[in-house]
């Protein structure tokens, strides 16, 4: 990369250690005010919008593909097979338990909404004489943006959009939000083809009862000794808030390293920002969703042809969804495709090592979820089918504030120099 900023390489050798113990929350951007209370203060700048160097530094940062994921090696009850858990073949900048890799990435700033999809790319890394290319992975990266819509996400800046403690620092003019979001729904399924993997199944313990029909498949998995239902949707459910939370956290210390202000955060009403406020002048992103039984929250399942959850109104039932999750693992692209490129010296031998899901795991599989599906109208049946919670957002900060009221030390010198070394 010719005629960097000194900003992007002072960034590139910033150490690990300065961004684990220098990470703050630092809200207070350009152009931002605090109108009473003990840190009253207006900002004397504009706001001031991320570069488009900037921003993919930190988006790439949150959700970048790194490379080929080297897969779970080994499961005593498979051998001589390869662990088939995976469901991508690329890894991410951040962990996802068995490579689930289920979450995807939205994000807004002053010219549009965007939708950046790495769930299941190919390698972006590039290396040249050995050394990572980071001009050719941000710009493979930026391919991958598809823009939405025009002007940033309207989040009205008031409860019960945001928490009150929020309404003056997110989303505000010159940031980038980012918003992560998670398909529970696939994840689960996921989870249920782990079990039939390893020969158990689940039971209802909502209402205390067998699935029907797993009497069928007692040659797969232990019907007598299930797992309750709700522990396994909680722990899909806590899996995927991992990924989201991790992305963020990774983004963060990117902030430092760059001297950006900004922090992560979830105190956005999610229904807001997904498209169920219930106002029609609060569109959010605009997933689809619909009323449950006697819920009072919506089920949200997805913005169609962009991001739909592996379960109804996507697909026409749960053995579908669950075909599509096969087609995922083993198809084109897939991580258990003998065609799919990776970081072994024989990648088409050990991909191809792994068991398929037979078309009778398949509807084992499909039997527990259409279960779930027709018995709480939704899948899953007890957490939610779409996820979002925390999210990062990124800004130039005003050090005039931190001059003001702290003492030194509340920024980095990255911040402190920021403005000059990243001058164009």
């Amino acid at each position: 990369m010719l005629n960097v900023p000194k900003g992007l390489a002072e960034a590139v050798k910033f150490p690990l250690i300065e961004a684990l113990y220098g990470r703050r929350a630092r809200r207070f951007s350009k152009g931002a005010e605090i109108p009473d209370g003990p840190l009253t203060f207006k900002s004397k700048h504009q706001p001031e919008p991320l570069t488009d160097l900037q921003q993919m530094m930190v988006l790439t940062a949150a959700t970048g593909n790194t490379g080929w994921h080297h897969m779970i090696y080994r499961n005593a009850k498979y051998a001589p097979h390869l662990a088939n858990y995976a469901m991508a073949a690329g890894g991410r900048t951040f962990p996802s338990s068995a490579g689930f890799h289920t979450t995807e990435f939205f994000f807004t700033d002053d010219t549009g909404v965007y939708f950046l999809l790495t769930r299941d790319a190919p390698s972006l890394v590039s290396k040249d004489k050995g050394d990572f290319d980071l001009t050719h992975w941000l710009g493979e990266h930026r391919k991958r943006i598809v823009k939405l819509q025009s002007g940033r996400l309207n989040i009205p800046a008031k409860e019960p959009f945001m928490d009150g403690h929020n309404t003056w620092c997110v989303n505000v003019p010159g940031s980038t939000l980012l918003i992560p979001v998670a398909d529970v729904a696939q994840h689960m399924l996921g989870a249920l083809c782990f079990l039939v993997q390893n020969g158990y199944g689940i039971y209802d313990d909502v209402n205390n009862r067998k699935i029907p029909g797993l009497e069928k498949f007692k040659h797969l998995i232990d019907i007598e000794n299930p797992y309750p239902l709700t522990f396994m949707e909680q722990l899909c459910l806590t899996e995927a808030t991992a990924e989201l939370t991790t992305s963020c956290y990774a983004g963060m210390l990117m902030l430092q390293a760059m001297g950006l202000g900004g922090w992560m955060f979830d105190g956005i009403d999610k229904f807001s920002l997904l498209g169920a406020s219930g106002d029609p002048a609060v569109p959010g992103l605009g997933f689809k969703h619909h009323a449950v039984d006697k819920s009072p929250l919506p089920n949200i399942t997805g913005l169609p042809g962009v991001f739909e959850a592996f379960c109804p109104p996507h697909y026409k039932d749960m053995l579908e969804a669950t075909k599509a999750l096969v087609k995922r693992k083993f198809g084109d692209g897939g991580p258990f495709n003998q065609n799919t490129p990776g970081p072994w010296k024989e990648s088409p031998r050990i991909r191809s090592s792994a068991q398929f899901h037979s078309p009778e795991f398949q509807e084992c599989v499909a039997t527990m979820a259409q279960y779930i599906f027709d018995t709480f109208g939704k899948f899953p049946g007890t957490v939610p089918a779409i996820h979002c919670l925390t999210y990062l957002q990124a800004h130039h900060l005003d050090l005039d504030f931190y001059d003001h009221y702290f003492k030194d030390g509340s920024y980095l010198y990255t911040h402190a120099n920021h403005k000059k070394w990243w001058k164009a």
